[in-house]
């Protein structure tokens, strides 16, 4: 049988040790971090860019927004919230920044680039195309988008891309369109020899994408979940994979509405392995493996 005062001792002992551990958590921390913290994050990153954090996210948040810190000056997390909120200069991008995950590969998701080179296909060779990248990143995805396009229509191709991202620093990465070559491990030799130029001497182990590649491709800043989107003419293909994975259902329904105005009825949109919209099938119908066609 049990004795009650040696587990409320063992009890004890293990809420003082937990506790001792918490201390020792934050005393090895460059900057004190609390929940309130974490909080205010959460609401800024949603009102900013609709993202939604969740809770398991304390660690990468902290990491990712000390740097800010460090370069901005401030002694605290409370003091540099304060600071971004009465404000609204450069520094608000750089916050949006460091807490945008920018994964990404040339040809990720081979078969919707399949899809995509059959459907480019299906207009004659004379047609015109506007397609829509909204997930940017560092270029991986728009570069593959314009190579498939290329490889279906021809070097003349009527074909034009918008790749777009709220992460002004991948931005101008993509425009650079230069590449270390072990990125490089999804685009075949093929592929290598014709679209990209390799680096010799003090550039070697990288390489750039050319620029009758390049000339294909304008990229801009847009923000999904504002509504000031830049642009004037429909576009035939859409491209927003593994952005919608981090809003909220409301958000997600937000922005599918705003996509189904910019596109032309019948036009195609890509989506991430991750993300479902059955649920908008007054919008848009699945018509393939993570494809939808607009209504």
């Amino acid at each position: 049988m049990w004795s009650a005062k040696p587990l409320m001792a063992a009890v004890r002992t293990l809420a003082a040790g937990a506790s001792d551990v918490g201390s020792m958590e934050t005393q090895s921390r460059e900057f004190a971090w609390t929940d309130e913290d974490f909080d205010r994050v959460q609401s800024l990153i949603y009102q900013r860019a609709g993202i939604s954090l969740h809770d398991g996210k304390h660690a990468m948040v902290y990491s990712r927004l000390s740097r800010r810190l460090r370069d901005t000056g401030h002694q605290s997390f409370k003091d540099y919230l304060s600071w971004l909120e009465g404000n609204d200069g450069p520094e608000w991008q750089e916050f949006v920044n460091a807490l945008t995950t920018n994964l990404t590969s040339f040809f990720r998701e081979q078969h919707h680039f399949e899809i995509l080179s059959n459907h480019l296909k299906s207009k004659p060779p004379s047609g015109s195309w506007r397609v829509w990248c909204s997930a940017s990143s560092t270029g991986e995805e728009p570069y593959s988008i314009v190579m498939t396009a290329l490889e279906a229509l021809g070097p003349r191709a009527n074909f034009f891309l918008t790749a777009s991202d709220i992460d002004s620093k991948v931005l101008a990465s993509a425009e650079q369109g230069v590449y270390r070559i072990e990125g490089l491990k999804g685009v075949c030799p093929e592929r290598m020899q014709q679209f990209f130029l390799r680096g010799k001497g003090a550039n070697e182990g990288v390489a750039r994408v050319k620029p009758e590649l390049q000339r294909h491709v304008q990229f801009v800043s847009v923000n999904l979940i504002r509504d000031n989107w830049p642009f004037r003419e429909l576009f035939d293909v859409v491209f927003c994979r593994n952005v919608m994975i981090y809003f909220d259902a409301p958000t997600q329904r937000k922005v599918l509405e705003r996509i189904h105005r910019v596109m032309v009825p019948g036009g195609l949109l890509f989506v991430g392995h991750a993300e479902n919209f059955t649920e908008s099938k007054d919008l848009f119908v699945l018509r393939g493996k993570t494809v939808y066609e607009r209504r």
